[in-house]
């Protein structure tokens, strides 16, 4: 199924859920209002046609100049060939966002990630700590406002 096709089914579903569609992005990108990013990927996972039963890669987006964080989902229908994007934002202040981890399992990894270096919160999420950095670490180092420390401990950073 075409991009486009997706979108409409979405759309025509998730009503005003769903808020615009980017087609000039690789893959195609449909932005998601945060509440209703469970129900959508139940859906595009479920639903027969779509089948996107693969969660291939979830990153965190520091907007900094719009005030927002992103997280963008990109998805692959093994069954059918199709891939799709979805992103939804977020106040960058306090960024919350369900999780997905009862969707796809493989969630849970991607968004401690997102979570350790970007600062979002992944709400429902059944274990959100660290993945990359130490556990004391201070902050968030790919947020575009973030100061590196010159001492971690006792070492050099």
């Amino acid at each position: 199924m075409e991009p486009k096709g997706i979108y409409d089914i979405l759309s025509k579903t998730f009503g005003s859920k769903i808020k615009q569609f980017l087609e000039n992005t690789f893959p195609p990108t449909i932005i998601v209002e945060s509440s209703a990013i469970v129900d959508v990927c139940k859906f595009l996972k479920n639903e027969e046609g779509l089948n996107f039963t693969s969660l291939m890669c979830l990153s965190g987006v520091d907007l900094k100049d719009q005030g927002k964080m992103a997280v963008v989902y990109h998805l692959f229908s093994i069954t059918h060939r199709h891939k799709i994007a979805l992103k939804v934002e977020v106040d960058r202040n306090e960024p919350h966002v369900p999780t997905v981890e009862g969707v796809w399992a493989t969630a849970n990894w991607y968004e401690r990630e997102a979570y350790d270096l970007f600062g979002i919160i992944f709400d429902g999420h059944s274990d959100l700590r660290r993945i990359l950095m130490p556990d004391d670490w201070e902050g968030y180092p790919m947020r575009k406002d973030y100061v590196y420390p010159k001492k971690y401990h006792t070492w050099d950073v």
